[in-house]
């Protein structure tokens, strides 16, 4: 079974930062940016963010106005797009806001880990809950299954570091599109686009090709491509 094409859509200060050191939220990209994250979501099944995303921001993880829900429509998707949160322990709280708004499912993908307790009181706020692996969570099954169960051709994935870093490790990632913001974070414990186990050397890296690029005021918009397919 095939797994869907996979976007990852990142912004980064100047220094690859992604949050400070303390990882206190903050926005540092422009209305362009988010402009461009809603045209990239009027383009796919799916969306995705990880658990502290989920927690620790007020989002909705849905197309926005009326005006992409319509690109949607008009591109043959349905009008809203599915939701996927990842939380390897099952530590998303129950409580974010995500889960009180019903526009579309929501799939949470989780390890064995979660433990039974969490994965039932996840159950009472997600339309479904799904284990793949005991303690990492194996996305190449996971993403089969989200083709299969839920006919994912196209999944958007926006974060945060450690799932962007089990994504290239397992080779999922089709393209890339990273805004680069002019600000400098610094720190050695902020985190980065790419945090977790990372390549043990560059010669295992993951290769890409830079496919286009344009600056619109102070930022880069960047967009790269895998520059050869890893074995799926």
């Amino acid at each position: 079974m095939k797994v869907p094409f996979v976007l990852l859509n990142l912004a980064m200060t100047a220094d690859g930062k992604i949050a400070t050191s303390e990882r206190a939220p903050f926005s540092f990209s422009s209305a362009r940016d988010r402009e461009h994250m809603l045209e990239l979501r009027a383009t796919v099944d799916a969306v995705m963010n990880g658990a502290r995303t989920a927690d620790l921001n007020e989002i909705s993880m849905g197309p926005g106005s009326e005006k992409y829900r319509r690109e949607r429509v008009r591109r043959g998707l349905a009008e809203y797009n599915l939701r996927v949160i990842v939380s390897g322990g099952g530590t998303v709280d129950p409580r974010a806001k995500v889960f009180s708004l019903g526009f579309s499912p929501i799939i949470i993908l989780t390890t064995a880990r979660a433990g039974g307790r969490r994965i039932d009181a996840l159950r009472k706020v997600a339309n479904e809950v799904k284990v793949f692996g005991d303690a990492e969570l194996d996305f190449r099954r996971a993403f089969r299954w989200l083709r299969e169960k839920w006919n994912v051709r196209r999944l958007l994935c926006e974060g945060g570091g450690e799932i962007d870093d089990a994504l290239f490790r397992a080779g999922l990632v089709d393209e890339l599109h990273l805004t680069i913001c002019p600000r400098i974070c610094g720190g050695r414990a902020a985190p980065t686009i790419c945090d977790g186990r990372g390549f043990p050397t560059l010669a295992k890296a993951f290769p890409l090709r830079l496919h286009s690029f344009r600056r619109v005021g102070n930022e880069f918009f960047l967009i790269y491509r895998r520059a050869k397919p890893p074995g799926r």
